[in-house]
């Protein structure tokens, strides 16, 4: 293995407890699906688990505050209930849901919106910032940008000194792929991913996102392919990442990337 000081990388587990995410959508929408998935992950190696009750897709809809709270806070309870060392994320741009979450045992915020800072310090949790391009509803209308790199650095690099100034201990960026960004600028993202980790340790979550099945796609010569069947490329993403020096890798398939993670990393 290297010895360069540097912890191995971790894999993050998504779990959408939502009807309509764009790739799991209803599937772990109760309690104890929701468990039985985790209980899968943490066998198959994951050490984060990321419980997400919105939707993020592109075009979604946002929902209420109490939809989301009813939707995460009993899963993360029985999570942290059965498994009291483990790592637990949420996915929430909203300062309620986030402190609800953290009360029945999230130790990160997921933030999509990179707004709240002040939450997370508050609460005295880990924060991720990550960058989009706009609300869910509208961020792939034209996204548009002279420099995509160097412009999610920037915004990024504002997000990381908002939370040293807070006194946030544990902060990672996420340059936002597939929020309000052409594949074209994802690619631009992931080939220079370095350029992120050079600001704050950096989240890559590319898992099965459309990119992918967009050059799944043209690969295979077809016009698209599903969500669930973008396993090779989504695990191609996550190796590159760990190469590049992410910090953690936010997946769906938990068993394959761990062993391509390790992989890499030896």
């Amino acid at each position: 293995m290297k010895d360069d000081g540097r912890a191995l990388p971790r894999v993050m587990g998504v779990l959408n407890v939502t009807p309509d995410s764009f790739s799991d959508g209803g599937q772990w929408e109760s309690i104890d699906a929701a468990v039985a998935q985790t209980a899968r992950m943490i066998d198959d190696g994951a050490e984060v688990i990321d419980v997400g009750g919105e939707s993020t897709r592109p075009g979604a809809d946002a929902i209420d505050e109490a939809t989301e709270n009813r939707r995460v806070v009993p899963v993360i309870e029985q999570i942290r209930d059965r498994w009291p060392e483990l790592e637990i994320s949420v996915d929430t741009q909203k300062p309620a849901v986030a402190r609800a979450a953290v009360t029945a045992g999230a130790t990160i915020i997921n933030d999509v919106s990179a707004s709240l800072e002040e939450v997370a310090a508050e609460m005295g949790v880990g924060w991720i910032a990550m960058h989009s391009g706009g609300p869910s509803k509208t961020m792939q209308n034209d996204p548009r940008y002279d420099d995509v790199v160097a412009e999610v650095a920037e915004y990024l690099e504002a997000a990381t000194e908002r939370a040293r100034s807070h006194g946030i201990e544990r902060v990672w960026i996420d340059p936002g792929v597939g929020f309000g960004k052409t594949v074209a600028h994802n690619l631009e993202l992931v080939a220079n991913f370095d350029r992120f980790t050079r600001i704050a340790p950096a989240v890559l979550a590319v898992s099965r996102k459309k990119s992918i099945g967009d050059l799944h796609a043209m690969s295979d010569g077809v016009d698209a392919v599903a969500a669930d069947d973008r396993l090779e490329g989504s695990v191609a993403m996550a190796a590159w990442g760990v190469h590049m020096g992410a910090d953690l890798v936010r997946v769906h398939d938990v068993r394959a990337t761990v062993h391509a993670v390790r992989m890499v990393a030896s």
